[in-house]
């Protein structure tokens, strides 16, 4: 699916015909037996009940504010907006963020707090809204872009995912993210469930990616050399491929696009619980990653982020 220039987010268009809002509605009442992620735990968050995610009715953060580590075409020259919600849906053993996904941290937002840090980080001269780890706050994320349009929100949002979202709660989404920037972690389910404790992680996955795809297609960027809209995935590698490199690229190549731009991350450190597991208990070496880079020419895959490199 090819994509084009936008003159405007999406979103603004669903809030001037009354979809968003109708979308708010929709995203709430779901929580009264949550289907907002892969876990679909079905748990009444207005009770008090949580899942797991460990998250009630409000949004929890831990920092906010400009960010220039991400890929070229997001963080541009004055950094992408991110805002980090605490409380993941996943349990990365490698986690590198393990202090803000797996503590009980974070401070509880609300929609009208969410909406202010939004339009605070755009009044900063953010590309876009960064939205890190957003799965299990998809309503609040909703409520909150609602409000900030009415006082002046027209930035991309970007949904930057561990991948293992709902259907559901994409479907939501679909016309109010401009960008979605999921992870591709693993191309087989054992490998999920040990490392990240996810059931049926790759399908879950596929499905996603394949509906994300759907609705913004191939990553766009513009002349400024910003993105604008589209799909932007990321692999991280693990050491002795246990992340299923080939099987992931594959997937994408033959069921999604093969102009997706992909950024095979490089950055693996064993931290966190990772040293109790042998065979990740290492940085990856500068073979396996060239190794993967030539994996993803071969099945097609050509629209590589290549700004991370090995030391």
């Amino acid at each position: 699916m090819a994509n084009t220039a936008r003159n405007e987010p999406g979103y603004l268009e669903l809030a001037r015909t009354g979809e968003l809002r109708q979308r708010v509605a929709e995203a709430n009442a779901n929580l009264a037996a949550c289907n907002g992620c892969g876990w679909a735990c079905g748990v009444n968050r207005f009770s008090g009940a949580t899942g797991r995610c460990r998250m009630g009715m409000r949004a929890m953060i831990s920092t906010y504010g400009p960010h220039l580590g991400e890929e070229d075409p997001l963080r541009g020259w004055r950094g992408s907006g991110t805002i980090f919600f605490t409380r993941c849906n996943l349990r990365c053993v490698y986690c590198q963020n393990h202090s803000i996904s797996q503590a009980p941290a974070g401070v509880e937002v609300t929609a009208p707090q969410l909406a202010a840090i939004m339009l605070e980080l755009q009044a900063e001269g953010c590309h876009n809204i960064n939205l890190v780890s957003p799965s299990h706050v998809v309503a609040q994320i909703l409520s909150a872009v609602e409000l900030a349009v009415q006082k002046g929100l027209s930035i991309p949002l970007v949904y930057n995912t561990g991948g293992y979202d709902s259907l559901e709660s994409l479907r939501l989404l679909d016309g109010v993210i401009d960008i979605y920037m999921p992870d591709m972690k693993y191309g087989d389910d054992e490998a999920a469930l040990r490392f990240s404790g996810a059931p049926h992680y790759t399908r879950t996955n596929q499905e996603a990616v394949k509906e994300m795809h759907r609705q913004v297609g191939d990553l766009y960027i513009g002349q400024d050399g910003l993105a604008q809209s589209g799909l932007l995935v990321r692999h991280l590698l693990l050491p002795g491929g246990v992340s299923g490199a080939e099987e992931v690229f594959r997937f994408l190549a033959d069921e999604v696009s093969k102009n997706t731009y992909l950024n095979i991350m490089d950055q693996y450190q064993p931290v966190y619980n990772a040293p109790r597991y042998p065979e990740i208990n290492r940085r990856i070496n500068s073979g396996e990653y060239q190794h993967a880079v030539q994996l993803a020419h071969e099945l097609g895959l050509n629209r590589l982020d290549r700004r991370k490199r090995l030391m």
